[in-house]
């Protein structure tokens, strides 16, 4: 009986000494992570306000009286413009959608485009119904009460809008006789953030596909797009244009062809590459055909 209560005794006594061992070989083989996130100089919100202005405005330009001339695009006066590349890119898009036939060589063109820019960027507001950040002077007065009493919102929104201002003329390249001008083109794209009593944000706008909380989407909203239908194939769409791939068979697929001023004829025959006027050159595909 003494042996086993010594045992009992000497077991219990073990225990801590046990646990202690237990708990520093946890500590030491336990370990931590961390995860390195960085961010561009300019926000993604930034750079959709200004490339959805530029798809916005470029459309409205309508090239369509230079359509099947050879045409130079002369960039200089758009120096020191933001987001210039993508700015050229949909006008040189937007052009050979329009029937303009480009050439690198100005030498080469009857026409010469010389594109301006009024205006490119972006701004903001916002709206606070609620209390606002307010920083407490510090007296003896005060001295019970926190430095700063944080922002209480009951609603509030922030707007971001891109603004995007062009226009575009075109003179003969051999006599400088003004051939065209497209009149100034403006558009906006918007970013708004909403807050209801705390929750949120609700994000909305152009560069949004619907309403979205915290940029997870909750339902699809309708905006009617500003402008009206493009007169021809939008930059943003896929095309096909018939002339510029004449002479390949399996081009068009039995394609039916369409432009963005008359729609698909369910009964009409498959096109021939080559056989659609530059005019309304860009055709544009079909989910279907795609």
């Amino acid at each position: 009986m003494v042996g086993e209560l010594r045992r009992a005794a000497s077991h219990r006594a073990g225990l801590p000494v046990g646990c202690g061992l237990l708990l520093a070989a946890m500590l030491l083989a336990g370990g931590c992570g961390t995860t390195r996130t960085t961010n561009t100089a300019r926000s993604g919100i930034e750079q959709l306000l200004i490339s959805d202005a530029i798809d916005r405005a470029v459309p409205q330009l309508d090239f369509r009286p230079l359509a099947g001339q050879t045409a130079y695009l002369d960039e200089k006066r758009l120096g020191g413009v933001v987001d210039k590349d993508y700015l050229i890119g949909s006008l040189r898009q937007h052009m050979l959608a329009s029937g303009c036939v480009l050439t690198a060589n100005r030498e080469e063109a009857t026409f010469i485009v010389e594109p301006r820019v009024g205006a490119l960027g972006t701004d903001n507001d916002e709206l606070l119904f609620g209390i606002p950040a307010t920083n407490v002077p510090q007296t003896a007065m005060t001295a019970m009460l926190p430095p700063a009493i944080p922002e209480l919102p009951i609603a509030k929104r922030r707007s971001q809008r891109g603004i995007a201002k062009l226009a575009v003329y075109a003179y003969r390249r051999e006599s400088g006789e003004p051939a065209w001008q497209s009149g100034t083109v403006a558009r906006e794209s918007t970013a708004k953030d909403i807050w209801f009593f705390g929750a949120g944000p609700f994000n909305r706008g152009t560069i949004y596909d619907g309403t979205r909380l915290a940029g997870a989407p909750i339902g699809q909203l309708d905006d009617e797009e500003e402008g009206g239908t493009p007169r021809v194939a939008g930059i943003d769409q896929a095309a096909m244009f018939p002339k510029g791939l004449r002479g390949i068979e399996a081009s068009t697929g039995g394609v039916v062809q369409a432009t963005a001023v008359e729609p698909v004829n369910d009964d009409a025959e498959p096109a021939e590459a080559g056989a659609a006027d530059d005019a309304k050159a860009a055709q544009p595909l079909s989910p279907a055909s795609r």
